[in-house]
């Protein structure tokens, strides 16, 4: 999360600003941010079809050996993005964000080896601490990726830097795994993998009753959370004339209160309500604590709105996860939670493509549809979702 979070600052920029952009000179306002546009959704459509592959591939082979294959792909995009920014290939560095994406699955991974070890009443709680992980990251990724992209700070800093930081920590989380990560799952078949399990996983999440309704509610929330993320930077850039290292504090920030509520607040409140309750809260909330970051008129004033969007989205992420993994069975958790991660790859990878285009219309519009996506997470959620009739999700099922 780290490495994710290191490149925040710096892709809008890359992209839409003339002075430091890797894009010749010519390209138009409107290209620019079409092309960006295009760029934030090769991470997320090639993950698509990678996390339930890595997903199926830890239910056969065990968690750790796929997670250290999946840490190399990674380890790999992050020397290739650092070379295209050098060289201003545009499409290495397409390139270099499409393999880390069809590796970057290890997420889901990750999150089936908590629910290995978790008792059912404990997911809430333990997601959040994985939430708390999370949120640190986006503490010092975006804040690291701000400064070491800086040359104002140290004369050799460039926005190739924090790639060349972040592959070395990835290699450490290599090695970390390697050593310490230990095996949390023996598999009890051998189940197909194939290039199409993210399509077929979009098909079997229709066909799966109650799950339906909370993979469609991750499908919304993760849409209208794409819009946010990727496209906040860049109404920062165009409403505050932010700079790499001001959008890296700002994004810093944000992850101290998700890591304040999945870490804190998320473990209190799962000792009190249980976490179908807390999702009919937390979407709500999120969906007009987007719409209150477009208020301020002056910068200061961010620092006071969006620490509601962290809590509720805080709030919002590990809950999904417990109800995803609470439905599933145990011998496929691996396989649902890469069911899960196929649909908020799918989700995250449609709204950078149409927001490219809603930025030359107006530059608010993509938190605006952010806002109204989320609110329809909650109304799907609020208005379909039956815990108590909720069965167990097996393999069988899913056939």
């Amino acid at each position: 999360m780290l490495g994710i979070g290191i490149i925040i600052p710096i892709t809008p920029n890359l992209f839409l600003n003339p002075t430091q952009s890797i894009l010749p000179p010519d390209f138009t306002e409107h290209s620019r941010n079409i092309l960006y546009g295009f760029f934030a959704a090769t991470y997320p459509f090639f993950q698509f079809f990678g996390a339930p592959i890595l997903g199926t591939l830890a239910d056969r082979f065990g968690r750790k050996k796929i997670l250290q294959i999946s840490l190399v792909g990674t380890f790999i995009g992050y020397v290739l993005f650092a070379g295209a920014i050098n060289s201003k290939l545009i499409g290495l560095l397409f390139l270099a964000r499409a393999l880390p994406g069809f590796t970057g699955g290890n997420i889901s991974i990750a999150l089936a080896a908590l629910a290995d070890v978790s008792k059912p009443e404990e997911k809430a709680k333990n997601f959040g601490i994985v939430g708390m992980a999370f949120g640190l990251g986006f503490i010092l990724g975006p804040t690291l990726g701000g400064i070491l992209s800086s040359p104002s700070i140290v004369s050799w800093f460039s926005a190739a830097t924090p790639l060349y930081f972040t592959a070395l920590l990835t290699v450490l989380n290599m090695i970390y795994v390697y050593k310490q990560f230990p095996e949390t799952f023996t598999p009890s078949e051998k189940r197909e993998v194939s290039i199409f399990t993210g399509i077929n996983n979009l098909k079997k999440a229709i066909r799966m009753e109650n799950m339906r309704v909370i993979l469609l509610t991750i499908f919304f929330q993760a849409f209208g959370w794409s819009f946010f993320m990727q496209f906040n930077q860049v109404y920062l850039i165009h409403k505050f004339h932010f700079t790499n290292a001001q959008i890296g504090l700002l994004f810093g920030y944000i992850g101290i209160w998700i890591a304040i509520t999945q870490g804190g607040i998320t473990r209190q409140i799962a000792k009190r309500f249980i976490p179908s309750q807390v999702l009919r809260v937390a979407l709500f909330g999120l969906a007009f604590a987007i719409l209150a970051v477009l208020l301020p008129d002056k910068a200061w004033l961010l620092y006071l709105c969006n620490p509601f969007v962290a809590i509720f989205q805080g709030l919002a992420q590990p809950n999904q996860t417990s109800i995803v993994s609470s439905l599933a069975s145990k011998d496929s958790q691996g396989e649902m939670l890469g069911i899960q991660q196929s649909m908020q790859s799918f989700a995250f990878t449609i709204p950078p493509i149409m927001a490219g285009f809603m930025l030359n219309f107006d530059v608010r519009l993509p938190m605006i549809v952010a806002a109204f996506i989320t609110l329809m997470a909650w109304a799907v959620f609020f208005f379909f979702f039956k815990a108590e009739a909720a069965p167990k999700i097996s393999t069988a099922m899913t056939e």
